[in-house]
């Protein structure tokens, strides 16, 4: 399962935009460096940080603020103004981003290159995990999405099976600058006794206590399945000892033991 995780996204990165949102374009923002070119005007041309308050200093004009606007809609209020202003008739401005740094979100947990990156488009999280380099070979099938517009702190848990596997466009939603995702590792069980291969494994959705042996390699010849018991905390926090069936589902942290055979 993992290979497929792995490929659905680099083939995302790469030219496939089966799962993408539709676009908006990008909105300049405070600390966004901008390069503005007026057409055979060479001594218009500047580059420029956007302030805190969203204002650029430009020539002739001073302070203008283009903060909340797209970069066509901040060249075409820059050519009204220098056109009404009588400094250049009829001018065609053009504004380019060279540092987008007004919009960033936080990529945590397990993906290649957890940290922070700046939108430079309207994003989904896709796009985020491909940027971050995808996810690493131990993470869970999960993420989780903390919105930064959320006061009530809300955090949306992403089904990344059900996006990578059947292309499920709900759990791929568009971020915005300041939400944080994290991608957990994946789900474990541990398993002791007489066993094959005693040890930490992955739990695979609807993983049964059967399965959970097979992993491990099975029994031990002085092995048996018949008294089982799983180590497990209960809804308080407390760890309880628990006899189960072989078609039971394993949850993660599990502690398996199997017992000795009497006979």
């Amino acid at each position: 399962m993992r290979w497929l995780f792995l490929i659905c996204i680099f083939g995302y990165l790469f030219g496939s935009q089966g799962f993408a949102a539709d676009k908006r374009d990008y909105l300049l923002g405070p600390g966004d460096v901008v390069r503005i070119t007026v057409y055979d005007h060479p001594d218009l041309t500047t580059d420029a940080r956007i302030a805190e308050a969203g204002n650029i200093q430009y020539p002739l004009l001073g302070d203008v603020n283009v903060r909340g606007r797209t970069a066509a809609e901040a060249a075409e209020q820059i050519g009204k103004l220098l056109d009404s202003g009588g400094f250049v008739k009829q001018p065609q401005v053009s504004i380019m981003v060279s540092q987008y740094r007004s919009q960033q979100i936080s990529l945590l947990g397990y993906v290649s290159r957890p940290g922070k990156y700046p939108i430079e488009q309207a994003s989904t999280l896709i796009d985020l995990i491909a940027l971050a380099g995808g996810v690493s070979p131990t993470a869970g099938d999960t993420a989780v999405l903390m919105r930064s517009d959320d006061p009530s702190h809300t955090r949306r848990e992403i089904d990344l099976a059900k996006l990578f596997e059947k292309g499920d466009a709900a759990q791929n939603p568009e971020v915005s600058n300041g939400d944080v995702i994290y991608v957990p590792r994946e789900p474990r069980f541990y398993i002791y006794g007489e066993i094959q291969r005693a040890g930490a494994y992955r739990i695979e959705r609807g993983m049964t206590v059967m399965q959970a042996l097979s992993v491990a390699g099975g029994l031990t010849l002085r092995g048996t399945d018949r008294r089982l018991k799983i180590n497990r905390r209960d809804g308080a926090g407390e760890l309880q000892s628990v006899s189960v069936k072989l078609d039971d589902m394993v949850r993660p942290d599990d502690v398996i033991y199997v017992t000795e055979s009497l006979f």
